[in-house]
């Protein structure tokens, strides 16, 4: 860590940052953004956010003890008459600032470690996952920071919040932890907001991972092309990481359009891409045998090959190995560590997540929420369900209004019977997104109370599903996967959909 927490040291941390105000040899103890954590000695840094402003609660962190405040100079009504004598530190942006500042007060805990970077709109989590598995195969010891879990060597991966990526601090928080810890890798989930709203500035990455890209998060990107230019972010970022003796590697999915568009966003690294469909890639899948507990492929690389087996169905999982793959082969593995690394790896929470409680029937609860990916999980199920499929799935409020178009035409063209239900309405009335997501069905020529039911309640949608499903039949419930909870207006409700889908079987008598 830093050895001097100054505030003299801190304006140098942040390029073009200037005291304004006070002395700049006082020592802080911390940098926090939500002035409810500020304690004596904190760095508070005033973040302008969707629904509160920082500044608006500068008087509040000196009073409780903070020993500077770093502020946007074009607030300045906000700070140049606030009280006492704290420190002021002024800059262009402190949301970018908030991320230079956390990384210097923990020492650049990601100069320490090689650093995998992995965005995508669907298979970040999945691929985080089997790349933790692939590096453990080779002895490494290896830190993850995802939307599912963190996790350390030695400790099983504990659930994280709400939030796609964590704010700077805590990201540099938990690097710290994995450096502290003595990891050689980190894997991190870069999430599209993550980067776009400076959240990794400061995560010194040595690998680039695309998984792919589809439209999505239009409710804050607006359009595709910025979109893709955040996810394209990770890749510039290759370019001003520091030198740790390692490689630079960008790595994409050849057979998604976006390719070249991230391969480009480096000029420094190396390229490097896989593909099942593709066949000038650098990791191919060759010979897959798919089955509903697993799938068997031949691993071809321009290293050799290799037999290998993953415990997830479906061929988009078959992709997000081949992304594992890459990984573990751009960091120096040997392809027999990868192939065991692959088969080691138990699967992920959430993801394609069997749940058996004695039924004559199959349950899977998945995440899959955008319409592209509940396509894709009921195209995979089908080949494995004997009789009917039926899904259960919503949208979620304050999103891209589109996903309730791709949900509702996903679940029409893929399943047997659809019950629409909701799914962390937020502010917005759950009973109009479920009837919106029930109307787009009923324009793909599907008839309501027929092959679809729209059931506004999340619990009785599943009792409902549960209770129509027969032997041979597939019931997925779509949407939550590993989440623990339901937002309701601002308020999270404890809720898994894992633990209610077992608790309704056994209202029916199963487990």
């Amino acid at each position: 860590m830093s050895d001097a927490r100054t505030v003299a040291a801190l304006v140098a941390a942040m390029p073009g940052a200037a005291l304004v105000r006070g002395d700049d040899a006082g020592t802080l103890g911390a940098i926090e953004h939500d002035s409810r954590r500020v304690a004596q000695g904190t760095a508070f840094v005033a973040v302008p956010g969707f629904s509160a402003d920082g500044h608006r609660f500068l008087d509040a962190a000196i009073a409780a003890g903070a020993g500077a405040v770093v502020v946007q100079r074009d607030h300045a009504a906000a700070w140049q008459n606030i009280a006492g004598d704290t420190a002021v530190v002024a800059v262009d942006d402190t949301r970018a600032a908030l991320s230079k500042a956390a990384a210097w007060f923990e020492g650049y805990p990601s100069r320490a470690m090689t650093v995998i970077g992995i965005t995508g709109t669907d298979g970040k989590t999945t691929t985080s996952h089997l790349v933790t598995s692939v590096l453990e195969a080779s002895g490494a010891r290896v830190g993850r920071l995802g939307t599912v879990d963190t996790y350390l060597p030695g400790e099983s991966g504990h659930v994280s919040g709400r939030m796609t990526t964590p704010e700077a601090p805590e990201v540099q928080r938990l690097l710290r932890r994995m450096a502290d810890a003595g990891c050689d890798f980190a894997v991190v989930e870069s999430t599209s907001h993550g980067l776009a709203l400076h959240r990794l500035d400061d995560v010194e990455y040595d690998i680039a991972v695309l998984t792919n890209i589809t439209g999505d998060h239009l409710d804050f990107h607006k359009t595709f092309e910025a979109y893709r230019e955040a996810k394209g972010m990770l890749f510039a970022a290759l370019d001003r990481s520091a030198d740790k003796g390692v490689a630079k590697v960008a790595i994409a999915n050849a057979d998604d359009p976006s390719a070249n568009f991230m391969l480009t966003r480096s000029r420094r690294a190396r390229a490097m891409q896989y593909g099942l469909e593709a066949r000038d890639a650098d990791v191919l899948a060759r010979n897959v045998a798919l089955r509903a507990d697993g799938t068997d492929f031949r691993l071809v690389t321009r290293w050799g090959m290799a037999e290998a087996h993953i415990r997830l169905p479906a061929l988009f999982n078959v992709a997000n190995a081949l992304a594992a793959a890459s990984a573990g082969l751009a960091a120096g593995l040997q392809l027999q560590q990868v192939v065991r690394g692959l088969g080691e790896c138990p699967g992920v929470p959430g993801r394609m997540e069997r749940i058996a409680s004695g039924q004559p029937f199959d349950v899977i609860v998945d995440y899959a929420h955008t319409g592209d990916a509940v396509r894709k999980v009921l195209e995979v199920l089908r080949e494995v369900t004997k009789n009917k499929l039926i899904v259960v799935v919503g949208a979620a409020g304050e999103r891209d209004p589109g996903r309730r178009f791709g949900v509702g035409r996903a679940a029409a063209s893929g399943a047997d019977f659809a019950v629409f239900t909701n799914e962390d309405p937020r502010s917005e009335d759950p009973g109009e997104i479920v009837r919106e997501i029930g109307r787009h069905a009923e324009g793909a020529g599907r008839r309501r109370g027929e092959d679809f039911i729209e059931v506004e309640d999340r619990r009785e949608a599943i009792e409902a599903a549960l209770r129509k499903a027969g032997p041979g039949d597939m019931v997925v419930i779509l949407g939550k996967g590993h989440e623990q909870s339901i937002i309701y207006g601002r308020e999270a409700q404890p809720w898994d959909d894992r633990e209610v889908t077992r608790f309704e079987l056994a209202k029916l008598g199963f487990g």
